[in-house]
């Protein structure tokens, strides 16, 4: 009988629930290509860019990808047996896509072992469930499948996480102390040498920095001023003295695939009061959120403490009107999500937010923005323990990096 939690899509042919319970053999599959699909490389722990496919029969785990890769998979992916789609043909012949083929080869695998009825994840190609449902296997959905098991991180995958996390912060604190060291131009612009300092100047910067030790980075955000009153502005143009700029900065590990998250806000020259106290209420809007950190609270439970600490400074939270007015400052996001293979995964720290578990590594990052003040946001990556949690930062959360 499936899950309570799987959603079954059956084959038309009716039957009662008891002879369907007793010619019903299940078997668990996950499916794509390893290089993309990251539950399904947690799974396999074999980074290919070809299509794949994990397949459970009876707790034995089974491989099934492209030939050339497997000798390589049988050294190297943590499962039972590895296998080509040339070795479970169907009748009709292997299709010369790949992804096809793939998907042809796990039908007629798991066809020939008598399976009827496959539990997936929320990642499988439609390809796939094409070619599974054309030879009469039932599909059955685990919305948790693939994404249980990568949230409690193993010891290997928090250190991974560490690492990336310090290098993250040695990328922000050389960005940072870029700003702040700049020269202000009559203009108020701010220059470095004979050049104007660009959001992209700074985040060609980073981007070399990173790259120099092993990182991929996505484009990080460098927003000055009144781009900052949206959250994922990725920033553009002329920095300027007495305006905040904050930096976010997300690489994933070339070795590892796992990735750093850390954003700091740095005001070059004078900061006005507006722009301290909104500072201060971020940052204690960070500690409170922390504090409340431990396995069994829940994802909103965090965000709660989030909108106690703002909103008891005088900060509202909660998404703006379509045209929010020119004075409008708040905070208009969650307080965090959760981070490993992926820069964002399960949990989120937000309404709704489910309970965390042990080795669950959360990013807690609140922010307040608007137009005419810009905006300030600071991040931390901390991992959830029974009591309590590790922050893996040690940066300051200053404004004033000179």
């Amino acid at each position: 009988m499936a899950d309570p939690e799987e959603v079954g899509y059956r084959d038309p042919i009716c039957r009662s629930e008891e002879h369907r319970m007793d010619s019903t053999r299940t078997a668990r599959l996950m499916a794509g290509i390893p290089a993309h699909n990251n539950s399904l490389f947690h799974r396999v722990q074999f980074n290919v860019g070809d299509p794949a496919a994990w397949i459970e029969i009876d707790g034995s785990t089974t491989m099934l990808l492209r030939d050339i890769e497997v000798h390589r998979a049988r050294e190297h992916a943590t499962v039972d047996a590895v296998t080509c789609p040339a070795e479970h043909e169907p009748p009709g012949g292997l299709s010369g896509d790949r992804e096809t083929a793939t998907a042809q080869a796990v039908a007629e695998l798991l066809r020939a072992r008598g399976i009827t009825r496959v539990v997936v994840d929320r990642s499988l190609p439609m390809s796939f469930a094409h070619e599974l449902t054309a030879v009469g296997i039932e599909l059955s959905y685990d919305a948790q499948m693939g994404v249980a098991e990568r949230r409690a991180k193993s010891s290997a995958e928090l250190a991974a996480l560490r690492t990336a996390q310090s290098d993250t912060e040695a990328a922000m604190e050389m960005a940072c102390r870029l700003v702040a060291g700049a020269e202000a131009a009559a203009d108020g612009s701010l220059r470095v040498g004979d050049e104007t300092l660009t959001s992209e100047r700074v985040r060609h910067a980073i981007d070399t920095f990173l790259l120099e030790r092993n990182y991929s980075n996505p484009a990080s955000i460098v927003a000055c001023g009144p781009q900052c009153a949206d959250c994922h502005e990725v920033g553009t143009g002329p920095l300027r003295t007495g305006e905040t700029v904050i930096i976010d900065i997300f690489p994933r590990n070339r070795s590892s695939l796992y990735n750093g998250d850390c954003t700091r806000t740095v005001v070059h020259g004078e900061i006005s009061d507006e722009i301290r106290a909104i500072h201060a209420a971020v940052v204690d809007a960070k500690a409170k959120a922390i504090a409340v950190v431990r396995a069994g609270v829940t994802g909103e439970d965090v965000h709660q403490a989030t909108i106690a600490s703002l909103e008891a400074a005088g900060w509202p939270v909660g998404p703006p009107s379509d045209e929010p007015a020119a004075d409008f400052v708040g905070m208009v996001h969650g307080t965090g999500h959760g981070v490993g293979l992926d820069v964002h995964e399960p949990p989120l720290l937000d309404l709704k937010g489910p309970p965390l578990v042990v080795g669950d590594v959360l990013t807690i990052e609140p922010g307040l923005y608007g137009k005419s003040v810009g905006g300030v946001r600071i991040e931390d990556m901390v991992s959830v323990t029974e009591s309590g949690c590790e922050n893996f930062n040690r940066l300051p959360e200053g404004l004033d990096w000179s």
